[in-house]
């Protein structure tokens, strides 16, 4: 497209009262557009202005410069066939500023501020092409569901409901999971004071009766190849061994010679394993409901599991509750007591806390007489419409409770005992028991084996699995059902423990991501985070090194490789993140509206002071998910922010090329500092590895600083969540006095 540009300044919202607007236009002129300003862009007039600028000059490429792209979407939105780039002078410029001069003048630093947001703003607009949608050739719209219980019945029913055509696969005989052994279900309705009957059987026979439905029991998934619209999928009988089982080891293998640097060969091998079956069966997403497992709780000896005949797990309580008449007196003992008293059995949380109060009610129910049940507890969780539950079992008769650590389970006669300490009683007690129940959390599948079976490079599993205690999440708070491969979602106990009516919530929840996946597949856009978005990384493949960088560092695994160890792009698979972009040496990595060229021809257009010690430059570069949007909610609040850095936002901090430090310091700027999301145990990073890769690339930048006479100091990462936007003007204080401290840049001048 020849591009014909035009600028455009708002002087509202406070702009022109502290910054000189004549010396912002020309600003914009030295960067190579004429600018023109109007006193309320966002307003009807103001969207006419730029309108008729489009009709009568065919401008299609737009800088406005005014409030922050954040905000005013659709008022700055003039259709796909054009540019528009949007220049914050309002949050991170006159927000910032502080109440105007009296006598009218405008403070040269804050002038400095505008008149470098422009020339920013103006450069991207240059350096920004109109990206051209990914199409695939042909899409399958159909879903595959993995497991028939509630969760997989639940999104198999709604997407058929949908309208869209629906595999599920159960390993089983028959579909109902865990719930075919239940007794009772939770109370789903008001007063939420009596336990229910299982309505497992409906679900099924909903399913078995939707023609858009089609059911595989007995079977299992053997491998998953392709991408979101065309994964290609090889089904086998539940138990069989087939030559795709192999990947798992080799899987393993692979990844630990790619953490040496020594991948070459065994990547090779395992490309018979990425030979898809051409008989395979074609879907367009896929849903995880394979469920969970019972923990073991083996490991605590001196509560007798594996020992003690009448010592089981509340799984092993549930089906004899089912099949027969429970014992009358039973202790439910909630946590593992001994010396860490406060700590529960893994994987528990409010399920297993209602499930005791569920199972508690079988023994007074059976036994009405002399039924007692004992619930042992250290956390009792029962939130929301489960507390009215929790407290008619409180004043239910032969139910008693306590907050108690139960320091030991032996023998007696034909019963056990149950030693408690530390309970609301105050004293020490012994419990005499005919059982035992042991509340043994929900794990998921995911956990313990390989369900999912990928054709993908970086291996047949979800990575990272043991981060985030076998759970498949992309994000878990801010992008649910999502996993780390794009186009599979989980849901129910894969995903975390669930009631009954939180599963069929999360299973409709991942139906509706997977039919959105194929939609977006479909258009040509990403799905998530970046949702919508038309560009995907373009490779320059002459010039590619084999370095498998790119292969090795994406969270997704959009990226396979060739026998030569060329990357294969998957983009359907892509979150948009950079983080490709960022990883190459060469360079080679680009997307149509955000690539090196750009970034780095931004930071050049940062305006450098040679001449005033006092004036030195630091640029912020910010992630867009967390940081962005709190320097913009710090702006929004007034407070002050350092008028010597510069923002230049990025997709994420991944997406972080060093060159761009690189182009920082050899254009004299005195300090770089990278802004993003929290990573590691608590993390938040939206691209879920963006800000750890980049503190990892930013030691090695430190060191070659360091080679070259700089301090390594004048480069540094802070991680920031978006609530800490009271926190930006310390941060950035901080990092500028340590830069004012060490002087300007050596290279200043050159």
């Amino acid at each position: 497209m020849k591009k014909v540009y035009g600028a455009y300044l708002c002087t509202g919202c406070g702009i022109g009262n502290v910054l000189d607007v004549d010396g912002l236009k020309d600003a914009a002129s030295d960067a190579g557009i004429a600018m023109n300003d109007h006193s309320c862009l966002c307003g009807a007039d103001g969207r006419a202005f730029i309108e008729k600028d489009i009709a009568e000059k065919g401008v299609n490429t737009i800088v406005v410069c005014a409030c922050s792209p954040r905000v005013m979407q659709h008022e700055f939105y003039f259709g796909e066939q054009t540019i528009t780039v949007r220049g914050n002078l309002r949050e991170h410029v006159a927000w910032t500023a502080g109440e105007a001069k009296e006598d009218g003048s405008v403070d040269d630093f804050l002038q400095e501020m505008g008149a470098d947001y422009v020339r920013l703003a103006v450069t991207r607009a240059q350096k920004t092409e109109i990206p051209v949608p990914y199409k695939m050739e042909s899409i399958s719209k159909k879903i595959l569901v993995m497991g028939g219980g509630i969760a997989g019945l639940t999104a198999a029913k709604e997407a058929a409901n949908a309208g869209y055509e629906v595999t599920l696969v159960e390993k089983d005989s028959q579909l109902g999971g865990k719930a075919l052994g239940w007794r009772k279900m939770f109370p789903t309705a008001y007063p939420y004071s009596a336990l229910e009957n299982p309505n497992i059987q409906q679900m099924i026979a909903d399913v078995q009766a939707n023609n858009k439905i089609s059911v595989k029991t007995g079977c299992e998934v053997a491998r998953i190849g392709g991408s979101p619209g065309q994964f290609n999928v090889t089904l086998k009988s539940a138990g069989e061994t087939t030559e795709w089982d192999a990947p798992a080891k080799v899987s393993a293998e692979l990844n630990d010679l790619i953490t040496k640097g020594e991948a070459e060969d065994p990547n090779k091998g395992l490309q018979k394993y990425t030979s898809l079956n051409p008989d395979g069966l074609m879907f367009g997403a896929v849903v995880l409901a394979t469920g969970w497992k019972p923990a073991d709780v083996s490991q605590y000896e001196h509560l007798g599991y594996g020992t003690l005949a009448n010592v089981v797990t509340n799984a092993e309580f549930e089906k004899l509750a089912k099949n027969g008449k429970v014992p009358a007196r039973v202790a439910f003992v909630q946590s593992p007591g001994g010396k860490d008293h406060d700590k529960d059995f893994p994987y528990c949380n409010s399920v297993t806390s209602m499930v005791a109060l569920k199972q508690a009610n079988y023994v007074v129910e059976d036994n009405p007489v002399d039924g007692m049940a004992y619930i042992l507890y250290q956390h009792m969780r029962t939130p929301g419409n489960t507390e009215l539950f929790y407290k008619g079992m409180q004043a239910k008769d032969g139910v008693f409770m306590t907050k108690a650590a139960v320091t030991k389970v032996a023998a007696a006669g034909n019963g056990l005992t149950v030693d408690v300490e530390d309970n609301l009683l105050g004293e020490n007690l012994q419990i005499e028991v005919d059982m035992v129940v042991l509340a043994a959390g929900m794990v998921p599948t995911t956990a313990t084996e390989s369900v999912i079976n990928l054709a993908y490079r970086q291996g047949p599993a979800f990575l990272d699995l043991d981060l985030f205690d076998g759970y498949a999440d992309s994000h878990f708070i801010c992008f649910p059902y999502e996993t780390r491969r794009t186009g599979v979602y989980n849901c129910g106990g894969v995903r975390k423990a669930e009631t009954m009516e939180e599963t069929i919530d999360d299973a409709t929840g991942a139906a509706l991501k997977a039919i959105q996946c194929i939609e977006s597949a479909n258009r040509g856009v990403s799905v998530h985070p970046r949702s919508g978005d038309q560009t995907y990384p373009d490779f320059f493949f002459s010039r590619c090194t084999q370095c498998k960088r790119c292969t090795e560092e994406c969270p997704f695994g959009a990226l396979d490789d060739d026998e030569k160890g060329t990357p294969l792009p998957n983009p359907t698979r892509c979150r948009r993140c950079g983080t490709c972009m960022g990883a190459c040496p060469e360079r080679i990595i680009n997307f149509a509206d955000y690539s090196i060229d750009m970034i780095g021809s931004m930071v050049k257009a940062i305006e450098v002071p040679d001449d005033d010690e006092d004036k030195l430059r630091i640029v912020v570069f910010v992630c867009e998910n967390d940081a962005y949007p709190a320097i913009d909610m710090s702006g929004m609040h007034r407070n002050k922010i350092n008028r010597l850095v510069r923002f230049i936002p990025v997709r994420c901090l991944g997406s972080m090329n060093m060159v761009w430090i690189k182009d920082a310091m050899s254009s004299g700027i005195d300090g770089a500092l990278l802004l993003g999301c929290k990573y590691g145990d608590d993390y938040q990073c939206h691209f879920v590895k963006g800000s750890e890769i980049a503190t990892k690339r930013m030691e090695n930048i430190g060191e070659t600083l360091g080679s070259l006479g700089l301090e390594p100091e004048r480069c540094g990462v802070r991680e920031i969540a978006i609530s800490d936007y009271d926190k930006i003007p310390a941060i950035l204080d901080e990092f500028v006095e340590e830069i004012i401290a060490m002087g300007p840049n050596p290279f200043k001048g050159f």
